[in-house]
């Protein structure tokens, strides 16, 4: 797996929802298939089928997220001259401004202004600076932008 870009916060998110996993949902599974198996005939039977899924899912993403937090790089922006991952950016589309932050794929959430910096709008802004127009080429067309503030 290759390198996780997360913020500090991003990293603590992945490590609670891992501690969940391996506690409440394994012992939640492992009391679904128990319960399962009291039913008789495990060919066919679909609760036990179903249980064993949702436990194959859980202990998939369990190795998931350990993989992430293994090839976690944190990123402490602290400030600087030129937009990097972590950024938080100020722009400027039709009078509109938009304050926005760089962040890997695994943390975004357009609703907070987390957008990828390998999406296309993340990856134009990257190395730009202050005072900087950039142009995004979208479905709809190009779509303009200023770079008003780099924290």
């Amino acid at each position: 797996m290759k390198d996780v870009f997360l913020s500090v916060e991003g990293l603590e998110k992945i490590k609670k929802e891992l501690k969940g996993l391996k506690t409440e949902s394994r012992r939640e599974v492992a009391e679904r298939i128990k319960e399962a198996k009291a039913y008789g005939d495990l060919s066919e039977n679909s609760e036990y089928e179903d249980a064993k899924e949702q436990q194959a899912f859980v202990e998939g993403r369990i190795l998931e997220l350990e993989n992430m937090i293994r090839n976690a790089k944190v990123i402490t922006n602290k400030g600087g001259d030129k937009v990097s991952l972590g950024s938080k950016v100020t722009v400027k589309n039709d009078g509109e401004k938009i304050d926005l932050i760089l962040v890997d794929r695994t943390e975004v959430a357009p609703s907070l202004g987390k957008i990828s910096f390998d999406s296309p709008l993340g990856s134009a802004l990257l190395n730009k600076v202050k005072g900087d127009d950039i142009e995004v080429l979208t479905p709809s067309g190009k779509i303009k932008y200023k770079i008003l503030k780099i924290e």
